[in-house]
């Protein structure tokens, strides 16, 4: 089997999600994505964001459905972790953790976030990356 390469953070610019209620969907986003390491920047009333992921009220418009975005972890505990705290925050389960047959040493969980969407924590396996994150600064 040929062994596999990942790359992170250099295709996607961002993902915007328009919810019906925004509180709920910060307080879910603001729980899961602390499991996970991260904390919600910039957040303010009108919107609120961490990294590629931009969260902001849907107004008039439907909301963004049956979108499916999966976070990166660093562990399998990790992913359990994850899909317990949403499911304490309100998720609906969309698959418990546990390996797929995507590629070896796939191990994923799935949630269904206050408006639906399809929303993973995976973690791919012992690995090692280049850089932590992309740090894109102004010139």
């Amino acid at each position: 089997m040929m062994p596999m390469e990942f790359h992170r953070g250099r295709l996607l610019d961002h993902v915007h999600l328009r919810v019906k209620d925004l509180q709920r969907s910060h307080d879910f986003y603001q729980t899961v994505l602390a499991i996970l390491g991260f904390t919600l920047s910039p957040d303010t009333p009108h919107y609120f964001a961490c990294d590629e992921l931009f969260v902001s009220p849907a107004g008039d418009d439907p909301p963004t459905a049956a979108v499916h975005i999966a976070f990166q972890t660093s562990s399998r505990a990790a992913v359990d972790e994850f899909h317990k705290a949403a499911l304490a925050a309100g998720a609906i389960d969309n698959g418990a953790p546990g390996e797929r047959d995507y590629h070896p040493g796939y191990y994923g969980a799935f949630v269904r976030d206050p408006d639906g969407n399809n929303i993973e924590a995976v973690y791919h396996g012992p690995n090692r990356r280049s850089a932590d994150s992309v740090v894109v600064r102004p010139a």
